[in-house]
């Protein structure tokens, strides 16, 4: 991932209703949910609710799949995987040692 790609991202998670949205997502992979069913469970207009799916999907953050009359949206994972490495690949000068700490939390996941 470079910088552009990086900034993409953030920017996109840097609204609160986004990250509310990309979070949900994360926990429901990976069936995934309908756009509808995002909207109601953060209790967002579907037409507000679109536009900051279209926000997340430009960022490469979410990925939608049309099932029959609803598109249901999920995680991209792999961006995300991406996106924190891109994020601590420089930790603590190369010293892998010092981000033990970060790293053990992560392994639960």
């Amino acid at each position: 991932m470079d910088t552009d790609s990086a900034l993409n991202c953030l920017a996109a998670l840097s609204q609160r209703t986004r990250l509310e949205t990309y979070r949900l997502l994360v926990r429901h992979e990976p069936a995934g949910l309908p756009a509808g069913e995002v909207a109601r469970r953060l209790d967002i207009p579907q037409n507000t609710m679109s536009t900051h799916l279209a926000t997340l999907a430009r960022a490469g953050l979410v990925i939608s799949e049309r099932r029959s009359r609803s598109i249901v949206y999920r995680a991209n994972l792999e961006r995300l995987r991406t996106l924190t490495l891109f994020l601590v690949k420089d930790c603590c000068g190369g010293s892998a040692e010092l981000c033990g700490s970060l790293l053990s939390e992560l392994v639960p996941c």
